[in-house]
């Protein structure tokens, strides 16, 4: 049984940041394409930024610059450094992975307060 598990979120003030990690279990070693969605209150979930098999990366425009996604590929895992956080960033943070179909994280929230 395929599970993500998100980590790392929390309250933070304007300028700060988080690590979020998510940890894939129950698919074997790969490098398999991950990506972060975030989703506020009212609004559609939106990617923030994903990674190939192959290690290429993509941002939405709101974050590049400021966040980072990275892979753990031994221990299938994904990271995603947040920096210079904004209040806009608020939302809660979820975790795909996509093998043969799309896997998701329960989210984590991110708090970000002005």
């Amino acid at each position: 049984q395929v599970q993500l598990v998100e980590s790392g979120g929390g309250l933070v003030q304007a300028g700060g940041s988080l690590r979020l990690s998510c940890a894939a279990s129950g698919i074997p070693f790969s490098n398999r394409p991950m990506g972060w969605y975030r989703q506020a209150p009212g609004k559609q979930r939106e990617l923030v930024a994903d990674i190939t098999s192959n290690g290429i990366t993509n941002y939405a425009d709101s974050v590049k610059g400021r966040f980072t996604i990275s892979r753990d590929g031994f221990k299938n895992t994904v990271f995603l450094q947040m920096n210079s956080l904004k209040p806009e960033d608020t939302a809660v943070y979820y975790c795909k992975l996509d093998w043969g179909r799309q896997y998701w994280g329960q989210g984590t929230q991110v708090t970000v307060s002005s």
